[in-house]
């Protein structure tokens, strides 16, 4: 099975467990209910802005909608990944710790890019080691700029930035969720920030 049909079948599953229609969950996640029936019947591609956004109005990581990280593959091997308007994201392990759920991600941001994402399941928080390049993360109004071997932290419930302005980054991201397995039901995000 392929990545947009597994996709598709684990997003009907999740949204039917939740006892919501295509519509409602078309309207918790802003995205459009004709994108998301061709996400659910596996004829769409899906970004990671709409997965995100899917996996946020369910109130699950997004490891639940991406499935079970690849049990084989090295570095260097290309493994199935998801891709934003300047991130690309392969799931590596995903580890769940009582009621919370910690996916690590390999990521690339492109360029001279910038990706803007909306706040995730309320108290999630990311952490981004990175390897090659230099990478603009956080709030859109309080970056941190991260070089290799430099993490940066931050609150990732709500609105926050990833950017590459000298060139291709590559970097470890760390993607905390603290309370899993409720839907979202709307609930309101948090603004504060720690540092990084």
């Amino acid at each position: 099975m392929g990545l947009n049909e597994d996709v598709g079948r684990r997003l009907r599953t999740l949204r039917s467990e939740r006892g919501l229609s295509l519509s409602e969950l078309a309207r918790r996640s802003r995205v459009g209910k004709g994108t998301l029936s061709e996400l659910e019947s596996g004829t769409r591609n899906p970004t990671l802005e709409t997965l995100y956004a899917l996996a946020t109005a369910l109130g699950l990581p997004l490891s639940a909608v991406l499935g079970d990280p690849p049990s084989a593959g090295r570095w260097g091997q290309a493994l199935p990944g998801v891709s934003g308007s300047a991130v690309t994201a392969v799931l590596l392990e995903r580890y769940e710790d009582g009621p919370a759920v910690t996916d690590v991600f390999r990521i690339s941001i492109g360029a001279g890019t910038v990706q803007e994402s909306q706040g995730h399941v309320p108290g999630t928080r990311e952490s981004l080691m990175v390897l090659t390049g230099t990478a603009v993360v956080g709030p859109p109004d309080d970056t941190s700029t991260a070089v290799p071997g430099v993490c940066a932290h931050w609150k990732a419930d709500a609105p926050h930035v990833y950017s590459a302005p000298d060139g291709d980054v590559q970097g470890i991201l760390f993607v905390r969720y603290p309370s899993v397995g409720e839907p979202a039901g709307g609930a309101g995000r948090g603004t504060a920030r720690d540092g990084g």
